[in-house]
């Protein structure tokens, strides 16, 4: 049992050993100098690398979800900025690739569209969403059961919007749900205390990366 898992209600305790880091929209209009910057990312991303690191260490799967914005399939809060010409995460631009922090390969936006999983090593993929949560419209749940994952670790970009949705329809799905809260951006005590209701947990990088072991 790691440190993660004592003192822990058994049915919400992380199982690490059986767990998958999930990055959200890491990308590089998202941070620091991209069209969209949103507050705090680039200051998180030294710890998701940590995770990434530690993950593919471990050789355990890793999923990089991103945003690619195009046509009329769009988040209604968003429509009339990209209708209106907005540069936000368009497939094939610079700025829509994953930060090159992380070391991952250019984007397929044809295949990522066509709902694809593009693979970056034997456990590591980019997944697409087209809307707030990594479940909706994704081949995501079905992926992490095939690999015999019960745990999902949450990092990334904007807490309030993408991972947020992604930690309650992974609680949804009855996945035990750990996030990153010192590896994901715009997050504070309120929204770890609320996730805390639905039985997801937190910790920091650090102590994550220890328990993987």
């Amino acid at each position: 049992m790691s440190t993660l898992e004592e003192h822990l209600d058994p049915w919400i305790a992380p199982h690490l050993a059986t767990s998958a880091l999930l990055v959200v929209d890491t990308q590089r209009d998202f941070v620091d100098g991209g069209s969209s910057p949103i507050a705090g990312t680039t200051q998180v991303l030294p710890a998701i690398t940590r995770l990434l690191e530690a993950y593919r260490s471990a050789g355990r799967p890793i999923v990089h979800i991103v945003r690619l914005y195009a046509g009329d399939d769009v988040d209604l809060v968003r429509r009339s900025a990209i209708a209106a010409g907005a540069r936000m995460a368009s497939p094939g631009t610079a700025g829509s690739q994953i930060v090159p922090e992380f070391g991952a390969p250019d984007l397929d936006p044809d295949l990522l569209l066509r709902g694809g999983l593009q693979q970056v090593s034997p456990t590591e993929v980019v997944l697409f969403k087209p809307r707030w949560s990594a479940f909706h419209r994704t081949e995501l749940e079905s992926h992490l059961r095939e690999r015999g994952v019960d745990t999902v670790v949450v990092a990334g970009c904007n807490y309030p919007n993408c991972p947020r949705a992604t930690v309650v329809d992974a609680s949804e799905r009855d996945l035990r749900v750990l996030i990153a809260a010192d590896a994901i951006s715009g997050v504070d005590d309120r929204h770890l205390e609320e996730a805390g209701r639905i039985g997801a947990v937190h910790a920091v990088a650090a102590e994550i990366v220890a328990a993987l072991g």
